[in-house]
């Protein structure tokens, strides 16, 4: 297959705002620059959070983080802290931080349809007094990313509506998806059974979630 060649492109704000039109006066005005209680109470809700940062050459990532509800700490009202829990060891968002620090975030609370949405600059953080305070069951992260916010804002529910994301009726069936080790060894080009690479995954998800 192949891709058309696009010759009606946007590239231009005037173009774009041309399209879309003007956000309202309280679209603009509900953008504030500090963690205020209503912020901070959505977070304390959150179990789950994608970060998206960009290395110095313009490449994005999105890291998906989760942990029980209240897991990032809100520091102060421009500060938060979020716990890096063992994963995959790439460290993307970290090597990005490293060149680029501003990242966005968008916290996610299961079967509410609004979202948080913050940007601001990262920082890579051992202090033991803050992962001691992210410990779960006697166990505190190694690191901890660092958040001095300067953008946050309440997303509306339109996306969430509209993909049914908490409606189990419009889910799409799941069930003939490949699985994560049959991935796997196809884009590792593995010379192991896909038995063996899902025991290897189990062994993950069992031992290694902190």
């Amino acid at each position: 297959m192949t891709i058309a060649e696009f010759k009606d492109t946007v590239t231009t704000a005037a173009q774009l705002r041309e399209v879309l039109g003007q956000p309202s006066a309280m679209v603009e005005a509900k953008v504030i620059s500090a963690l205020d209680v209503h912020c901070r109470e959505f977070i304390a809700k959150s179990p789950f959070l994608l970060v998206a940062s960009a290395d110095d050459a313009g490449k994005v990532d999105v890291s998906p983080k989760g942990d029980p509800a209240g897991f990032v700490l809100v520091l102060d009202n421009h500060t938060l802290a979020i716990p890096e829990r063992l994963g995959n060891r790439l460290a993307d968002t970290f090597l990005n931080i490293l060149k680029r620090p501003q990242v966005g975030l968008l916290f996610v609370v299961p079967g509410k349809r609004e979202t948080l949405r913050a940007g601001g600059t990262a920082k890579i953080v051992r202090d033991d007094w803050l992962l001691e305070r992210m410990a779960v069951g006697g166990k505190k992260p190694a690191l901890a990313t660092v958040v001095t916010v300067d953008r946050v804002f309440f997303h509306c529910a339109k996306c969430v509506i509209r993909s049914s994301l908490w409606n189990p009726q419009g889910w799409p069936d799941a069930q003939s998806l490949s699985s994560l080790a049959q991935a796997v060894k196809d884009h590792a080009n593995l010379s192991d059974s896909v038995e063996v690479v899902q025991a290897g995954i189990d062994a993950s998800y069992r031992d290694r979630l902190y």
